[in-house]
């Protein structure tokens, strides 16, 4: 059989905030981050408060004129998912990030799960009309300091799931089938603590897929896990996906 019509196995990769550290953007949600720190910051992205208050709603926004996450660009780990992609391999992209940076770096988007949505989206709560961030931020900049949307007059929010919030469950059930499917999954820069996107981990092992863990400190499935790597992800991404491209 000849090299170009080899098997390719489908691999998954679930990515967290580890995966977007070295584009500088902070972990909120880990021990020591954000939400974890300042009761009265999680509130700007509580769904219930966000919706009753509209001193939370002109906070969240100002709070949205200086994310880290929209001022981002990708790293080399975001760029070796795209290199695994356009070698040939089928993969597909289940990320907890709300960045949109595997996206910037050129993964189609028709092959990225958002399980927690996108901040560079805002969306009515009323008419779920969506349009960008940067319009959204060019009107508080104006000085409206809590857009409303221009279709309804509804209140708007960021394309994220709040705090309060369910996921998609459509989006959430096309993560369950390619955790299923795929043959090898990679779970990068995520504690595996938050569910239910760590629960797919131990899903795809179920189902025979290799189960490979990068992360810097330990996951709750490290133990059913074929491979464990501890190594920065800059550099360690980058080397594993390369081999998976080549068939190593």
């Amino acid at each position: 059989m000849s090299s170009e019509t080899q098997h390719r196995p489908l691999v998954a990769i679930l990515s967290g905030a580890g995966i977007s550290t070295d584009s500088g953007i902070p972990d909120y949600r880990g021990p020591q981050g954000l939400w974890r720190r300042d009761p009265e910051a999680e509130k700007l992205v509580t769904y219930d408060s966000y919706m009753t208050d509209p001193e939370i709603r002109r906070r969240s926004w100002q709070m949205r004129r200086g994310s880290k996450a929209l001022q981002a660009r990708p790293n080399g780990a975001h760029e070796a998912v795209v290199r695994l992609e356009r070698s040939g391999v089928p993969v597909r992209v289940i990320t907890q990030n709300v960045d949109g940076l595997h996206q910037l770096a050129g993964l189609p988007a028709r092959k990225v799960l958002e399980l927690h949505g996108t901040a560079r989206v805002v969306q009515c709560t009323v008419c779920d009309a969506r349009s960008a961030m940067t319009d959204a931020l060019e009107r508080v900049e104006s000085g409206d300091p809590d857009p409303a949307c221009e279709e309804c007059g509804g209140i708007l929010k960021s394309a994220t799931v709040m705090f309060g919030q369910s996921l998609d469950p459509e989006v959430l059930t096309q993560a369950v089938a390619v955790a299923r499917a795929c043959e090898i999954f990679i779970a990068v820069g995520t504690s595996l603590q938050v569910q239910p996107a760590a629960s797919l981990a131990g899903m795809a092992a179920e189902n025979g897929a290799r189960l490979i863990i990068v992360n810097a400190e330990p996951t709750p499935y490290d133990e059913i896990a074929d491979e464990v790597v501890r190594d920065p992800i800059g550099e360690a991404l980058p080397a594993l996906l390369d081999r998976i491209a080549t068939g190593a």
